[in-house]
């Protein structure tokens, strides 16, 4: 069982996932930034987090697997994250991930119209900034955070037991 401070990390993990998410779909379908695949991509963990926390207070004997679990999901979402400033930055091309919607499928000319018509967002393009910084920057700075806290919780968690 973690001590109340710990409690309070995992409290306020929840609220900044949620607070993530909110705030992602209010910038996509309030204010009107498309956002691209990688950004899409980068609020899975943030979903999946929601999922464990909740899941952690219904099995709260799986405390520390759950903790480790959602160490290994910011982990996972800073690396993505990484990977996407990489790609802003012009350190990294594009790959695939960024085109998931034009599969190697056949298409005919009114889907390829179709597709012309849409406006699609690159990965490399930012669209949207909160103090100069783009999402992808907050979510690396909050991802590493909220890892270096768990990480920190999970090895002290026999200690606090």
């Amino acid at each position: 069982m973690l001590n109340l401070i710990q409690k309070n990390y995992i409290r306020i993990i929840f609220l900044v996932s949620f607070v993530a998410l909110i705030s992602a779909y209010f910038i996509e379908y309030v204010l009107g930034h498309q956002p691209c695949n990688l950004c899409l991509m980068e609020r899975v963990p943030y979903a999946i987090a929601l999922v464990i926390i909740i899941l952690n207070y219904k099995f709260n004997r799986l405390e520390k697997y759950f903790i480790l679990l959602l160490s290994m999901v910011f982990l996972a979402s800073t690396l993505l994250s990484l990977y996407h400033l990489g790609i802003e930055q012009g350190f990294i091309e594009e790959s695939l991930v960024c085109d998931l919607q034009n599969s190697s499928k056949i298409l005919s000319k009114e889907e390829i119209l179709k597709q012309l018509q849409e406006k699609r967002v690159s990965c490399k393009d930012v669209t949207f900034k909160i103090f100069g910084l783009s999402l992808t920057t907050l979510n690396i700075i909050i991802s590493i955070l909220t890892t270096i806290v768990l990480t920190k919780i999970y090895l002290s968690y026999e200690k606090n037991k």
